[in-house]
């Protein structure tokens, strides 16, 4: 929802960071954008729109994946990820205590790394 909220270019960004990388959304994550758009009003509607109209454009692919029994969404991306892309703050702590490289918008302007890719 970054395109929207702040204006950032995020496939480039991606690209600057992890030029090789392939860009995976599983498909509980569009389930939970399918709600928000839903659910919300306003700029959070307009922003879940768009995230999703991205999620199938560009140089993302939509895997799908299911949660395990029980499974928070927050741990299946934390159990599936090499590197989380997040601006969820506390998503992005259990990420690093697990050792989970995360990437994450840095001063509303470029996204950064914490952690390393191998």
């Amino acid at each position: 929802m970054i395109p929207f909220q702040f204006k950032v270019d995020i496939i480039s960004e991606l690209e600057k960071i992890a030029p090789n990388g392939e860009f995976i959304i599983p498909s509980f994550v569009i389930d939970e954008l399918k709600k928000i758009k839903m659910k919300s009003k306003g700029k959070d509607r307009i922003a879940a729109r768009i995230a999703l109209k991205l999620a199938k454009t560009g140089p993302f692919k939509i895997v799908n994946l299911p949660l395990n029994e029980g499974e928070s969404v927050d741990d299946a991306l934390i159990r599936l990820s090499d590197i989380l892309c997040t601006n969820d703050k506390e998503l992005r702590k259990k990420a690093r205590r697990k050792g989970v490289p995360v990437i994450y918008l840095r001063q509303k302007k470029y996204l950064t790394i914490n952690g390393y890719i191998t």
